[in-house]
C-alpha cells in the first residue's frame, strides 16, 4: 500500500481553525483542541442567534408601537386590528419607524384605524 502524507492537508484544517479562533481568549485561541470546540460552539451559537434576531427585533418594534399607540389613547392590539380591517398592509418595522420618526404620520394611520373600528 502506498504511504499517504497530508501534512499540508492537516495544517491548513488546523490553521483555517485557529484564524476562526482569533480573539478567543487563553488557550481556546492558541492550542488546536480546545479552539476546535470553542469555534464548533460559536459556529452553533452564530446559527440559532441568526434566528434569535428576528425575534427579538419584531419584539421592540412591537414594544414601540404599543407605546406610541398607547399615548394616542389605543392599545397594541387593537391598532393592529383595525389596521387589518382598514385593510392597511405596513409591516411592524415600518410602523415602529414612523412612531419614532413622522409621528404626524404615525397620527394619520391612528386616526386611519380608530375610523375602521
Amino acid at each position: 500500500m502506498a504511504r499517504v502524507k497530508r501534512g499540508n492537508v492537516a495544517r491548513k484544517r488546523r490553521k483555517k481553525v485557529l484564524k476562526l479562533a482569533k480573539g478567543f481568549r487563553g488557550s481556546h485561541s492558541k492550542l488546536f483542541r480546545t479552539a476546535n470546540q470553542q469555534v464548533m460552539k460559536a459556529l452553533r451559537y452564530a446559527y440559532a442567534d441568526r434566528r434569535k434576531r428576528k425575534r427579538d427585533f419584531r419584539r421592540l418594534w412591537i414594544t414601540r408601537i404599543n407605546a406610541a399607540a398607547r399615548l394616542h389613547g389605543m392599545s397594541y392590539s387593537q391598532l393592529i386590528g383595525n389596521l387589518k380591517k382598514a385593510n392597511v398592509e405596513i409591516n411592524r418595522k415600518m410602523l415602529a419607524q414612523m412612531a419614532i420618526l413622522d409621528p404626524a404620520g404615525f397620527s394619520k394611520l391612528l386616526e386611519l384605524a380608530h375610523s375602521a373600528k
